[in-house]
């Protein structure tokens, strides 16, 4: 399974959280990963105009807030793609067979409603949404203060300390 859209959003979040420009050594340590997949993710972020690295500053910055970045417009920017494309058909029944005649017509109808529906919930979560989504886990499970425990995670992962 590919993991660059939910790594991305780890990306976002951490970024959206720290205080200073977040680099790809920083991200990598906490996503989990290594500083080059990072920066293959933050490239198509740049491109796609959701974060900002400049030449001679380490770290990155988000560009818009996080209420106005959509999680498809995240998945469209790692994953090269306009919209989510859950499943493929396979290409070869044998239309001498009943099933294998009629399975791509009916297949393919489910298939790109199912996408329709994925694209359709994507459009309206934003990375607010998880960011929020994330301080009520964190408080439901007894971190008392979520922007203090995103700060005491960042340090060590050598990020800045949260943002208010």
């Amino acid at each position: 399974m590919d993991t660059r859209f939910s790594s991305a959003i780890h990306a976002l979040i951490l970024i959206s959280q720290s205080a200073t420009p977040v680099n790809s050594e920083q991200i990598a340590v906490s996503v989990g990963t290594n500083p080059s997949y990072i920066r293959k993710l933050t490239a198509r972020l740049n491109k796609a105009g959701i974060i900002e690295g400049r030449r001679g500053i380490s770290g990155f910055r988000l560009l818009k807030q996080p209420g106005d970045i959509t999680l498809l417009d995240i998945y469209r920017a790692v994953m090269d793609a306009d919209s989510v494309h859950l499943f493929d058909l396979h290409h070869n029944p044998n239309d001498m067979c009943i099933v294998g005649h009629n399975i791509r017509p009916v297949l393919g109808g489910m298939f790109q409603q199912m996408d329709d529906d994925v694209n359709h919930r994507l459009q309206g979560m934003t990375l607010a949404d998880c960011i929020s989504d994330m301080r009520a886990y964190m408080a439901r499970t007894g971190q008392a203060d979520p922007r203090q425990g995103a700060a005491n995670h960042s340090s060590r992962t050598g990020a800045a300390d949260a943002r208010e």
